[in-house]
């Protein structure tokens, strides 16, 4: 292992351009986005050594890593600041699926094409109708022989109008009880059955759409998990999904976020003291960052403990916590700025960015499954309390 830590290390060292040491843009796959030069000469660096995605198995584009050899990779990417090569849903969330139901052959043609960012992903679940109680969705996918007619609308389709890809719930049987008549199909999003229009948030921005399929085609090959079987294979993603959201990612490169310290902000408005005169402010802060350190630290425990490529219960916990600390750092920093920090547009920039931060925030502990449902999971499959009579 010391033979394969060094390496690492020197390859890494060699290999990784100075420019991409540190935050910034991180591609997600998309063939309708501009990939910065250095960011795509990282990204193929490291696809061609298979370490976007350095668990999965080589013959899919993978590096063929063990559990150890991971953490050692994500150690020494943190230890130069290497940003993360790749990111997104292809090799977080609908990949691990096919890998783990996908057929041999499916395997075979989605996999390397998700090791590479070829193709950005979307996650085609919520509907109009069906949110929380998403088994109640109603897409229709009928079997026309040589291809699905997919009829329907998908709602919150997040980056849609940057899509290539969509992974869908869709209902293949009508006639069996919700949870029985439901699919999991991959769908082209560059076809004429296929309308996808963004949702006006509050915070200004628009990466939520809504994505209307009418008459729109899935091919036979593309249904994860075979027909039916869409409830327990759209579960098991649900479980990638939210290992990523907190911050435990047995994919790909795990994404490190560089933040001011709240209090080096504090101290900057009341210069001439070491000392953060506001008790119940200093209390707060010094309660986030203990918060922040925990969230760390468990974060760290839970990629040791979790076997490669397989997303823990343990997640749950760090969704909530992670969500809560997320939520207040934001509304801890709009606060520091005052009056300032109360800027949606015509203000100095960086008070105008904390308020759309503070303002987008808001969501994180409604998608990836609510807080709610979260502590529901923790208390039943984590703690063993029974349900409520």
């Amino acid at each position: 292992m010391d033979d394969f830590h060094h390496e690492t290390r020197a390859w890494l060292e060699e290999n990784c351009p100075v420019s991409v040491r540190g935050p910034g843009f991180i591609p997600w796959g998309s063939r309708k986005t501009e990939v910065p030069e250095d960011a795509a000469l990282w990204l193929t660096r490291m696809a061609d050594k298979g370490w976007t995605v350095p668990t999965w198995p080589r013959e899919y584009g993978g590096g063929g890593l063990s559990k150890d050899e991971y953490l050692i990779v994500q150690q020494e990417m943190q230890r130069i600041g290497a940003r993360a090569p790749l990111t997104g849903r292809g090799i977080n969330y609908i990949g691990p699926t096919i890998l783990e139901f996908g057929t041999d052959e499916q395997k075979a043609r989605w996999l390397p094409r998700c090791a590479r960012g070829d193709g950005g992903w979307c996650m085609g679940y919520s509907e109009p109708g069906a949110g929380s109680d998403l088994a109640s969705l109603t897409m229709r996918c009928t079997d026309e022989g040589d291809y699905y007619r997919l009829n329907g609308m998908k709602i919150w389709t997040s980056d849609g109008m940057f899509g290539d890809w969509i992974f869908c719930l869709v209902r293949t049987d009508p006639d069996t009880p919700k949870h029985e008549g439901i699919s999991l199909i991959l769908v082209d999003m560059d076809q004429p059955g296929v309308r996808v229009r963004p949702i006006q948030l509050l915070s200004g921005n628009s990466p939520f759409c809504e994505t209307t399929f009418e008459d729109a085609r899935g091919g036979k090959d593309d249904l994860i998990g075979g027909v039916n079987n869409g409830w327990s294979v759209g579960k098991r993603l649900l479980q990638y999904e939210r290992s990523v959201h907190g911050g435990v990612n047995t994919s790909g490169a795990q994404v490190t976020h560089t933040v001011r310290s709240l209090g080096e902000m504090a101290l900057a408005q009341q210069p001439g003291t070491s000392r953060i005169t506001d008790t119940s402010l200093r209390e707060r802060i010094t309660r986030l960052g203990l918060d922040e350190r925990a969230y760390a630290l468990t974060q760290k425990r839970v990629i040791a403990e979790t076997d490669a490529r397989a997303p823990s219960l343990a997640t749950s916990i760090l969704k909530v916590t992670g969500a809560h600390n997320t939520m207040e750092r934001a509304e801890l920093q709009t606060h520091l700025m005052g009056t300032d920090g109360q800027f949606f547009e015509d203000g100095p920039a960086d008070a105008v960015d904390a308020q759309k931060n503070f303002l987008t925030t808001r969501a994180v502990s409604i998608y990836g499954g609510t807080s709610e449902i979260q502590l529901n999971i923790i208390a039943k499959r984590v703690l063993g309390l029974p349900d409520p009579a």
